[in-house]
């Protein structure tokens, strides 16, 4: 007689592998501490400059990589480009300029977070999700985002002329889903409220739809929660007559039925 088979033992999940590189030896060592202390989290490397980073991520491949603005020789905004090719990459500095933070997202950092602004828990869950491949920024990177759809939609409405018929579909610039590049071309705010009945913030995240970002992206933005979005996009695809985000962001932008 047989015994039937032992059962085999859970798997357990391969911890998220971070990179942390900041020129600040204490601030590194903080990050590491903090990381390393979760089950889930492994700090593989530290880096204390933009080259250091790149080595280390080219060496072990990372799942994460938590990078510095400002450090000497090469700093993070150069390295962005080679990091963002090998693993994602969330910004985390005290730097929180504006034109800072749309660099580092034309340049492909997944996500923005500046120092004094978010909790240790925070910053874990932040780690966890750019892993996953969603978006965390700080309320100071928001704002720079925001500011920046904003500005471009009053130059947009300053300069077209009546009746606006539309960006072409195949040169309007936007945002990707991961907000990977920053343009500048992204909505009609004014005469798009106008026309679609649209109230000040349906037409606020109508422009971060067409831009490109996910609910979550969104919420994080605006500073409300993912269920409030889902509600706001309810009732902004039953203004517009549409069923996907598409259809709603080409009658936004103006395209839809453009034969060209």
């Amino acid at each position: 007689m047989t015994s039937p088979p032992l059962p085999s033992a859970p798997q357990t999940p391969a911890a998220l592998s971070v990179v942390v590189a900041d020129d600040n030896p204490v601030v590194r060592a903080g990050l590491t501490a903090l990381l390393s202390g979760r089950p889930d989290i492994t700090v593989v490397a530290e880096a204390a400059d933009g080259r250091q980073a790149c080595e280390a991520a080219d060496r072990h491949r990372p799942d994460v990589v938590l990078l510095d603005v400002r450090m000497p020789g090469v700093d993070g905004l150069a390295a962005l480009p080679y990091l963002v090719r090998i693993a994602p990459v969330m910004m985390l500095t005290y730097s929180g300029e504006s034109e800072t933070v749309r660099e580092a997202l034309r340049r492909g950092a997944g996500g923005y977070l500046v120092h004094g602004e978010f909790t240790a828990d925070e910053l874990i869950t932040a780690v966890r999700d750019t892993g996953a491949g969603r978006t965390h920024f700080s309320p100071t990177a928001a704002s720079a985002v925001l500011e920046h759809l904003r500005s471009a939609n009053a130059h947009d409405d300053a300069v077209r002329e009546p009746p606006y018929r539309g960006a072409d579909s195949a040169s309007s610039p936007v945002f990707t889903e991961n907000l990977s590049q920053m343009q500048p071309d992204v909505g009609q705010s004014s005469g798009g409220r106008q026309r679609f009945r649209l109230s000040a913030r349906e037409a606020e995240i109508m422009d971060l739809i067409a831009s490109g970002m996910t609910n979550q992206q969104i919420a994080t933005a605006c500073f409300i929660s993912e269920k409030t979005v889902k509600n706001h996009v309810n009732r902004i695809f039953a203004k517009l007559h549409s069923t996907s985000r598409a259809e709603a962001t080409a009658k936004w932008l103006g395209t839809w039925g453009d034969p060209r």
